[in-house]
C-alpha cells in the first residue's frame, strides 16, 4: 500500500528534537522556526513533559468518555486560570477543524439559526463547515459547499453590518490573528464591533485561537488585545506540544445536554496529560512573557532589512512580507543555514512560529541568516 500523496514535503527526515533544534537521519541539525504549523509550544522533547507523558503511559493511556476521567477536570481548572475564563466549559476533542466544528454546532444549537460569518484569508479546517468557512475554494469539495457561510472583508465594519442586516446569523468566526492568510492582524475597533454586532442580534463570537493561541501573541489569546470575550474559543494546536488534543471553550451561557456533543478520542488520558504538561511549563518558565519579549526583539531586529514590504505580528506570531515571493529565500534558509521558516497563502509571506521559550540567541541566528541572504539577494552592502 501507498501513502495518499497529498503532501509535497522537503526532503528531510528528522530522527531526533530537543528544545528548538531538529536532528536529521544524517545527524545534521536544523534551528525549527515553525513548529510544524505551530504545534511546538514548549519546545521538542522538553524534559517535564516527556516525563509526564512517560508517568501517563504507563498507568493507563485510554478508556472513552464513559468513565469518569478526573484529569479532564483539573485540565480544565488550569486552562481557566491561565487563560482567564474560569467560568467558561471546556469541550475536549482532537483537532483544530474538529474544535471548530463543534463551535459552529454549538452556535447553531444555541441560536437555532444556521448562517456563519467568516472572513477573506481565513483559514479554519478541511472538515465539512469548517472547510466551507475556509477562504479558498481549491480545498472546498463540493459536498462542502453551502450558503450558510458569508465572506466578510477583513476589518470591513460596515460590510459586516450589512451583512447582520441582511441576515439572520447564528455565529462570527474569526481567528485572533489569521495564520495561513499571511498573519493578519484584526483591528482591535474590528474586534469590538463583531461582539457588539453579535450581542445586538442574538449571534455568537467565535474566536479561533488555534494558532494564536496559548500564549504565542503574547498574551495567552490574541483577542484578549482587544479586551473582548467571545461566546466560544477554539484552541489545538500548541495546546499538546505535538499529542492530538483540542479543545472549546464555552460561556457559561450556553446550556449542555447528554449527546449533544461527542467524541471518541477527545480528552484521554495522554492527551490530558500533555495539555496539562504543556499548561504548566507555560506558567513556571514564564513563556507568555517570554514570547512577547522574543517577538518584540525579532520585529525590532528585522527592521531596515532590504527586500522587506511589511513586517506584521505580536509576541512569536510574525509575517514577513516581502517585496518578492518568499518560496526561494525560504528554502535557502532551509537548505543552506538549516533554518526551517513557514509560508503562507500570500505567496510573498514568510512565517515565522517557534516554540514559546525561544532565546534571542537563537532568534539572532536567524537574524543573521536572513540578513546575508536578503542583502545578497538585492545585492546591498551589509556596509551600507
Amino acid at each position: 500500500m501507498n501513502l495518499f500523496d497529498v503532501y509535497p514535503l522537503f526532503n528531510i527526515t528528522p530522527v531526533r528534537a530537543s528544545g528548538s533544534y531538529l536532528w536529521d537521519e544524517h545527524g545534521i541539525q536544523y534551528l525549527d522556526l515553525y513548529g510544524g504549523h505551530a504545534v511546538i509550544s514548549v519546545g521538542h522533547e522538553h524534559p517535564y513533559y516527556v516525563k509526564q507523558l512517560t508517568n501517563q503511559l504507563q498507568k493507563i493511556a485510554f478508556y472513552s468518555n464513559s468513565v469518569q476521567i478526573p484529569m479532564q477536570k483539573v485540565l480544565a481548572q488550569k486552562l481557566g486560570e491561565q487563560s482567564g475564563y474560569q467560568d467558561y466549559q471546556l469541550f475536549l476533542c482532537n483537532s483544530g477543524a474538529e474544535a471548530n466544528e463543534n463551535a459552529f454546532k454549538l452556535a447553531s444549537f444555541h441560536t437555532g439559526r444556521k448562517k456563519i460569518i467568516s472572513f477573506e484569508k481565513s483559514f479554519h479546517g478541511r472538515t465539512s463547515a469548517a472547510v466551507a468557512a475556509t477562504d479558498d475554494p481549491s480545498i472546498v469539495a463540493p459536498i462542502n459547499e453551502t450558503p450558510n457561510i458569508i465572506f466578510c472583508k477583513w476589518n470591513d465594519a460596515s460590510m459586516l453590518q450589512q451583512i447582520f442586516e441582511a441576515n439572520e446569523i447564528a455565529a462570527v468566526i474569526i481567528e485572533g490573528i489569521q495564520g495561513v492568510g499571511g498573519v493578519n492582524i484584526p483591528e482591535i475597533t474590528f474586534l469590538q464591533k463583531i461582539k457588539t454586532l453579535c450581542d445586538a442580534n442574538g449571534a455568537l463570537m467565535i474566536a479561533d485561537e488555534i494558532q494564536s493561541g496559548y500564549g504565542r501573541s503574547g498574551k495567552f489569546f490574541a483577542h484578549q488585545y482587544a479586551d473582548i470575550r467571545p461566546d466560544i474559543i477554539t484552541v489545538a494546536k500548541g495546546m499538546g506540544n505535538g499529542f492530538p488534543v483540542a479543545g472549546v471553550l464555552i460561556h457559561p451561557n450556553i446550556k449542555p445536554k447528554h449527546g449533544m456533543l461527542g467524541t471518541t478520542f477527545g480528552g484521554n488520558y495522554l492527551a490530558c496529560a500533555a495539555a496539562i504538561a504543556v499548561l504548566d511549563i507555560i506558567k513556571h518558565e514564564n513563556l507568555v512573557t517570554n514570547a512577547n519579549e522574543v517577538g518584540e526583539y525579532l520585529i525590532h531586529q528585522l527592521h531596515g532589512i532590504p527586500g522587506i514590504k511589511e513586517i506584521r505580528g505580536l509576541g512569536l506570531m510574525i509575517g514577513i512580507e516581502l517585496q518578492v515571493p518568499c518560496a526561494a529565500i525560504r528554502n535557502e534558509l532551509l537548505n543552506e543555514h538549516k533554518i526551517f521558516t513557514g509560508s503562507s497563502s500570500n505567496k510573498n509571506t514568510l512565517r515565522i512560529l517557534p516554540a514559546l521559550n525561544i532565546s534571542k540567541t537563537e532568534a539572532d541566528i536567524f537574524i543573521t541568516a536572513f540578513k546575508s541572504i536578503m542583502y545578497k539577494q538585492f545585492k546591498t552592502s551589509l556596509a551600507q
